[in-house]
């Protein structure tokens, strides 16, 4: 039974000279801004998920806010260096007032501590380089998609039958539009992300989505290095835009 909020705040160490501020316990919590149903369907609507990671939050929130004028909603941050969860977690705040309807997300995530870790700090989705079952159930209780990285039909089906809607097919430059076309045959309810090889150009990006991906997430090509260190954001947003349109048309 819930603690009454009289009882809760009646609790709480006070400082003799500090005010008393009534708390509701009710909100002494974190959570994703978007839920898996919402995530799914953001991702679904623009099919591209950039992939970014900077050791500098302010260069990170210059990024995500040139992708999110480019009309992306979701956008996937890395895990790959040092105290990137603290990057994270300014980020998010950053995203929640600047970039209102953008679902935020971790990748390269491979152990379940590290998934709750980024889920407490706001991750509304879960992104990893392989599949690891011990991952999808704390995701689950949270209702947030966990989409693991899978290299066959197997690791597909695996994941599907713990709960992830959407999986990753990593690396797609190694596997092929020809993989994807393949597996959708026998299990066409597939949800198919596509990472690694996927570049912002109309012939690629064709023909990965007329091979049955649900969506392709992309890093590198679409933040050239120069650009970055150049604070070239109007680039970064043009190129957003260029490619959803290339999807858009791709889907019809």
């Amino acid at each position: 039974m819930a603690m009454p909020a009289a009882a809760f705040n009646a609790k709480l160490p006070i400082h003799p000279n500090q005010p008393i501020h009534p708390i509701n316990p009710i909100n002494l919590h974190f959570m994703a801004r978007f839920d898996k149903i919402q995530v799914l369907q953001k991702i679904a609507d623009t099919g591209m998920v950039p992939v970014f990671y900077h050791k500098d939050a302010e260069v990170a929130k210059r990024v995500i806010k040139a992708c999110y004028d480019g009309g992306v909603r979701a956008f996937e941050f890395t895990n790959r260096g040092d105290f990137a969860h603290e990057v994270f977690a300014e980020c998010v705040k950053y995203a929640a007032t600047e970039c209102p309807e953008l679902a935020m997300g971790v990748g390269s995530v491979v152990d379940a501590p590290t998934a709750a870790l980024y889920i407490q700090l706001g991750a509304c989705f879960i992104v990893g380089p392989l599949f690891n079952p011990d991952i999808a159930p704390v995701c689950n209780r949270r209702l947030i998609p966990y989409c693991p990285g899978c290299g066959s039909v197997s690791e597909v089906g695996a994941a599907q039958q713990l709960g992830c809607d959407l999986t990753k097919v990593f690396p797609g430059d190694v596997y092929g539009p020809a993989f994807v076309k393949g597996l959708k045959a026998p299990m066409p309810w597939s949800k198919i992300m596509v990472t690694g090889g996927v570049a912002p150009t109309e012939e690629n990006l064709t023909a990965w989505f007329r091979a049955g991906v649900y969506c392709v997430g992309m890093g590198s090509k679409l933040f050239p290095k120069d650009k970055v260190e150049a604070e070239d954001w109007a680039y970064v947003t043009d190129k957003c835009r260029e490619c959803l349109d290339i999807i858009r048309n791709a889907r019809k």
